[in-house]
């Protein structure tokens, strides 16, 4: 059995590691600093601009695409050490190397389902990383974790597609540059079969009828670097019914594809969160003394970051399987191990998180370190892209039917 990756990724790794120490861990500071001056909180500080210019003079950009007429053309296994890479830094890296949720998956979505009129208005500015978008699907008034809940209505009335919806937590919405929604909605609602009835239509975010109405906050964060999470009404916005993404119908089905990668995707960066978690305890612990002796020497603390090593080893290996058989069986075939990565990793990684910013005691939870808001956006992860618990009922389901 060969762990090894291929001469593609180590020399893609190389390039990512020197743009991180050289650029990106050098930036956050500076981009904390630009954001307190900008007049608008939802800008994007100067230095990451500077960043994604670099990214792309370096040929780090656009590398989640596995189609190489749209990005780098890699496979999921030869992408996931270079997703872990830019989790170290998730506010700065993966924007800075257009690999940012949800506008990967959005770009996805149009390059897989998108008709050519589409992919020329929307994909490739979003390509180029001119403009951003937003993914429209999760309700206040239902329970998301069941899609087929949906009470947004797409009604069609001629050559126009009528939409009515309040969604919420939809991510990049408030970000100046973000001119797309893809939004998810019931065509026919009555329908006998509840996974027929969605379907997804592109609506720029200036039509009559659309509402961004405030930003939403994720353990007191706005994530400003990814856009925010927004609360958005639709009130009777009129869009072309060739604004239709795929089939009528065929939005669940859209919805499903989209998330196995993103499922990976937030695994593998997640990971990095963990390395970079590890790294700043064992950092913290030779630093600082208590009781007569370093942190290091006391035995709790050599426990957490042992237990830590030998459960981030434990999870990339459960990774890497997924990101293989993804690409060799597809993601319908690696459906039990997706869901088994979604389930293990943010739950794992929170864990870690929280014995890191215990070591570091009250610096754990403050701005001074990123602890804080990294274990935010890992606990916001067991409920996104559908709750731990309901990837657990089908994955014990699909378990218990080998003895039925």
């Amino acid at each position: 059995m060969d762990f090894a990756f291929d001469a593609r990724t180590e020399e893609l790794r190389a390039r990512l590691l020197t743009f991180m120490d050289e650029h990106v861990y050098p930036a956050e500071q500076v981009a904390h600093e630009q954001r307190a001056r900008l007049t608008s909180p939802w800008e994007n500080p100067p230095v990451v601009e500077e960043l994604k210019a670099q990214a792309r003079r370096q040929g780090l950009w656009n590398l989640f695409l596995p189609d190489a007429e749209y990005g780098a053309g890699l496979t999921n296994l030869q992408y996931a050490p270079l997703a872990e890479i830019t989790g170290r830094s998730p506010q700065l890296a993966p924007t800075a190397t257009n690999c940012a949720a949800p506008d990967t998956g959005n770009m996805e979505v149009l390059a897989q389902f998108g008709d050519e009129r589409q992919k020329k208005q929307w994909l490739e500015p979003l390509l180029a990383g001119e403009i951003r978008s937003a993914f429209a699907m999760t309700e206040p008034d239902v329970a998301s974790s069941d899609a087929t809940n949906i009470t947004t209505h797409i009604r069609r009335e001629g050559d126009e597609y009528v939409i009515s919806g309040r969604k919420w937590y939809i991510s990049g919405a408030m970000h100046p540059d973000c001119t797309i929604f893809i939004v998810m909605g019931k065509t026919d609602p009555d329908g006998p079969d509840i996974r027929r009835q969605q379907s997804m239509v592109l609506v720029p975010r200036d039509t009559p009828g659309v509402t961004v109405k405030r930003a939403m906050q994720v353990f007191g964060y706005e994530d400003h670097y990814h856009g925010g999470h927004a609360e958005v009404v639709f009130d009777e916005a009129r869009v072309p019914v060739s604004n239709l993404i795929g089939e009528e119908g065929g939005g669940f089905a859209i919805a499903q594809a989209r998330l196995g990668p993103g499922r990976i995707h937030h695994c593998m960066r997640l990971i990095g969160m963990a390395e970079r978690a590890i790294e700043l305890m064992c950092r913290r612990a030779v630093s600082r003394e208590a009781f007569g002796k370093a942190l290091a020497q006391q035995g709790v603390v050599q426990n957490w970051i042992a237990d830590a090593r030998v459960a981030v080893e434990q999870l990339r290996l459960l990774v890497l399987k997924t990101a293989w058989m993804m690409d060799t069986v597809g993601n319908r075939g690696a459906h039990t191990e997706i869901q088994a990565i979604k389930i293990a990793t943010p739950r794992t990684v929170v864990g870690i998180l929280d014995r890191a910013i215990q070591l570091h005691g009250a610096g754990g939870v403050s701005q001074d370190f990123p602890l804080a808001e990294l274990y935010a956006g890992a606990r916001t992860l067991m409920l996104a892209d559908g709750p731990d618990e309901v990837h657990q009922r089908s994955l014990a389901r699909r378990e218990i039917k080998k003895y039925l």
